[in-house]
């Protein structure tokens, strides 16, 4: 199988013509300029690969539900064929270590598959059958069947920091796909040859398993221009996207604006904070510690996980903890980020935390980052909860391998820093013997807070599975509802429709009296796979 790259986007199973502005991905750990030249998309490409993506919908969401759940496993397939030549161009697009490339890869792989299975069992698209009452009153009731069908076609952003598991056939798009929605994916500019590879694995995938071209469509090009022209396009019925907060709320705010707006399921920007119980620091100060450095430093801070703010109470385990922390830190080496623009933003935000008069440094990696290899170091600081409720500018994200610690005098004064921060992906709450009742004060307000709760762990990894949440309130994400992580993500892809006195004939297979499909529905409140009587 060829893995030659041409540099152009790929519209509905045809190469795009070259054409307007070129640019090039660059290794990030020796400031490589990557061959080839990759072109980015005109406006008559995003609208070709949009019109496609519309004209294909109704075949696509017509199919039975196998054949959606054949593509998913055939695309997975496709990806695993690309062998080692994919991971060696994500390491050189990304720098991240192959290791990590493979076992990101087997997870993408890994959810494709997981999905397929939930797609072939059928019993997301929630049948409800309220049967007629034909003889109720003092009026009768009619026959109602309600489920979840397709939005339409699907706009993704590649992510930056997973070039396989969050970008071209990453969840968002993985879960468009297993709702019946074609998908556009605007492919991440760090890593434009990955994406093109993974792009190329998918449309080879629709065409073994006889599906529309059109399905599936990727786009080179910048966000502020070819990335809001696909949000605006009227052919595209949702947008999915992770990554910045401010790239975020602008596909938002244009999605709005649109004479027919649209949902933008945005995982946008986390502080991930992590509440340190006083026993679980006598119990286990200095396994936090290095817990906490792990899990900061994972992938040189860059998940949307990593836990950039801390809090514990003042007490001598927790200067123990800080201490043992710090030491840690100075011996922890720099690692390579994924550009040089989230190098740059990085050791910008963290100045910006540093330099405020209400935080002192603790500790700074002895290693030098270097510059060519897009280094940073990692890092450690401390504050007062009286500074940090005093200045919500310490909130901010510093997006890379660096943490707040704010120490508290008391457990209200915890509690009154859990209330004052916005909306989380996570919260974490590491506890011992005796800290039950600060848990239980801590819990509520946290789930308020955060769309998944961790305790006695570290928010990094994100388990691909059913019962997963990662989403949360603003900003984490835009729409608090839903995941962008587990099955239930395809949800966001999806609406109701419901069907009031229509005969059997005319009704989706999902609704007819016999149950064709062997779905579990809530007929008449209960859940059954028995057939309307």
């Amino acid at each position: 199988m060829t893995t030659t790259l041409h540099g152009r986007s790929l519209l509905a199973g045809s190469i795009a013509q070259p054409g307007g502005k070129k640019f090039r991905a660059s290794n990030p750990a020796t400031g490589e300029q990557l061959a080839p030249d990759f072109h980015e998309a005109s406006a008559a490409d995003v609208d070709a690969a949009l019109a496609a993506a519309a004209a294909a919908f109704s075949e696509y969401r017509a199919r039975p539900a196998t054949d959606r759940a054949h593509l998913l496993e055939t695309i997975a397939a496709a990806i695993e064929a690309l062998g080692d030549p994919l991971l060696a161009r994500a390491n050189a697009e990304t720098g991240l270590p192959l290791a990590r490339l493979t076992g990101e890869r087997a997870r993408t792989c890994g959810q494709l598959r997981l999905f397929a299975a939930v797609v072939r069992e059928g019993s997301w698209v929630d049948a409800r059958i309220d049967p007629a009452l034909p003889d109720r009153k003092p009026l009768p009731r009619p026959d109602l069947r309600r489920m979840l069908i397709p939005l339409g076609p699907v706009v993704v952003f590649g992510s930056s920091n997973f070039p396989l598991a969050f970008s071209v056939a990453g969840g968002d798009t993985t879960s468009a796909l297993a709702a019946g929605c074609p998908v556009v994916v605007k492919a991440h500019r760090a890593h434009p040859g990955t994406s093109e590879l993974v792009g190329g694995a998918i449309g080879r995938a629709l065409s073994t398993c006889g599906l529309p071209a059109g399905v599936f469509s990727l786009i080179h090009g910048g966000g502020a221009t070819v990335g809001i022209a696909m949000v605006q396009h009227p052919a595209t019925t949702a947008v999915g996207f992770t990554g910045s907060h401010a790239a975020g709320r602008a596909l938002f705010d244009a999605a709005a604006s649109r004479p027919h707006p649209i949902p933008v399921f945005a995982e946008m920007s986390s502080l991930n904070p992590v509440f340190l119980l006083p026993a679980a620091l006598r119990e286990r100060g200095t396994a936090i510690a290095q817990g906490l450095l792990g899990s900061v430093t994972l992938g040189v801070g860059q998940f949307c996980t990593k836990p950039g703010l801390v809090f514990a109470i003042r007490s001598r385990e927790t200067d123990a903890f800080v201490a043992a922390l710090a030491e840690q830190v100075r011996a922890a080496p720099c690692g390579t980020m994924l550009t040089s623009g989230i190098r740059d933003n990085f050791v910008e935000n963290r100045a910006k935390i540093t330099g405020h008069s209400a935080v002192r440094i603790v500790a700074v990696s002895g290693a030098a980052p270097a510059d060519i290899r897009t280094e940073a170091a990692p890092g450690v600081a401390t504050t007062s909860a009286r500074e940090f409720l005093a200045h919500p500018d310490l909130a901010i994200e510093a997006f890379g391998p660096f943490t707040l610690i704010v120490l508290a005098e008391n457990a209200d004064e915890l509690a009154a820093c859990a209330r004052a921060l916005d909306g989380q992906l996570t919260a974490t709450l590491h506890l011992g013997a005796g800290d039950d009742a600060a848990a239980r004060q801590l819990q509520p307000i946290l789930e308020r807070v955060a769309g998944r709760i961790v305790v006695n762990g570290f928010p990094t990894g994100v388990e691909v599975s059913h019962a997963m949440n990662h989403g949360g309130p603003y900003p984490a994400t835009t729409d608090v509802r839903f995941t962008s992580v587990g099955t239930a993500a395809l949800l966001r892809f999806a609406r109701p429709i419901c069907y009031q006195n229509t005969p059997d004939a005319l009704l989706p297979d999902a609704l007819k009296n016999a149950n064709p499909l062997g779905l579990n529905r809530l007929i008449d409140g209960k859940l059954t796979r028995e057939p309307v009587s």
